[in-house]
């Protein structure tokens, strides 16, 4: 719930401030005509919308699990971070038609010292905005919100090439406008390339090896694990579960096993971060170890629990 809050609060603010930097560059573009800026009012405006789906997803998130959906509603947040990879292509795809209509029927750019100041506005904007979103996004383990806020770093930049543009027609080269429409355009397709790479991992149950490492030298110091078998970790949203075999001495009894899961998986939700749940199997080290026999349930131990 905590995480979620903050992933709110994160959008809601976002969307504010890149909101009224796209209305005060829309009313620029309005007046001057410039092309560059059209295209990064654009991106800003639908920078800004993205924030829409994620926060549905961080509401969904926060629904807990039922018989249908028996790990929750987490995985919302993926289909955020797909939605997210769309809006990024879109854009790059309007940005460019639009640069490739101006340089075939060329068009003066008016008030240029409004464009170059709505411009350095939209960087700042975008940027302050940027290492918001990340900052967030990173602490609560939310790759869609990573990802957003690399998407409107690249709108800060895209925001001086207006700017460089601006310089150039003010220079006496008006092909200077769509040229850097067009480059805008490549810094785009450079931000859907890092979105798309975010999400997509997340898809895919990756996790930073880091992680796996601290997870696994956490649990060779528990007492009574003498080996840590096969190992795997997942996201569910911004949250991690866990699920883990460690090999215990083959003549414990089935309620010492247990005590030995239940010291292993509190030991996880300490080392690794984010972590929420962890679902713990204990093997013997002999199957066929004295102390086993006539008792199934000594061969192994389940300890599962969730905060």
């Amino acid at each position: 719930m905590e995480s979620s809050s903050a992933g709110m609060r994160t959008l809601w603010i976002s969307l504010a401030v890149l909101g009224a930097t796209a209305c005060l560059q829309g009313v620029v573009v309005a007046l001057s005509g410039s092309v560059a800026l059209l295209g990064d009012t654009l991106h800003n405006a639908g920078d800004a919308l993205t924030s829409v789906p994620l926060a549905i997803a961080f509401v969904l998130g926060r629904r807990a699990a039922n018989r249908r959906f028996t790990y929750g509603y987490g995985r919302a947040e993926d289909l955020a971070g797909l939605v997210i990879v769309l809006t990024i292509g879109l854009s790059a795809v309007f940005a460019a038609w639009t640069a490739v209509d101006r340089l075939l029927h060329p068009r003066d750019v008016e008030h240029l010292p409004a464009v170059a100041a709505a411009a350095l506005i939209g960087f700042l904007g975008n940027e302050w905005v940027a290492r918001y979103r990340i900052r967030t996004g990173r602490r609560i383990g939310s790759a869609a919100l990573v990802a957003d806020g690399l998407h409107a770093r690249t709108d800060g930049f895209t925001s001086l090439a207006v700017l460089v543009g601006a310089g150039g027609v003010a220079a006496g080269l008006p092909v200077a406008d769509p040229v850097v429409g067009l480059l805008i355009t490549v810094a785009i397709l450079f931000a859907l390339r890092d979105a798309a790479r975010e999400v997509f991992r997340r898809m895919m149950d990756a996790v930073d090896p880091t992680l796996v490492d601290a997870a696994e030298l956490a649990l060779r110091e528990v007492p009574g694990v003498r080996d840590v078998g096969e190992l795997r970790l997942r996201w569910i949203g911004h949250r991690l579960r866990a699920e883990v075999a460690v090999v215990v001495d083959g003549e414990l009894t089935a309620r010492a096993a247990h005590e030995v899961a239940v010291a292993a998986e509190h030991t996880l939700l300490h080392a690794v971060p984010r972590l929420s749940a962890a679902l713990v199997h204990a093997d013997p080290a002999s199957a066929g170890a004295a102390g086993t026999e006539g008792d199934p349930h000594a061969a192994l131990a389940h300890h599962r629990a969730s905060y």
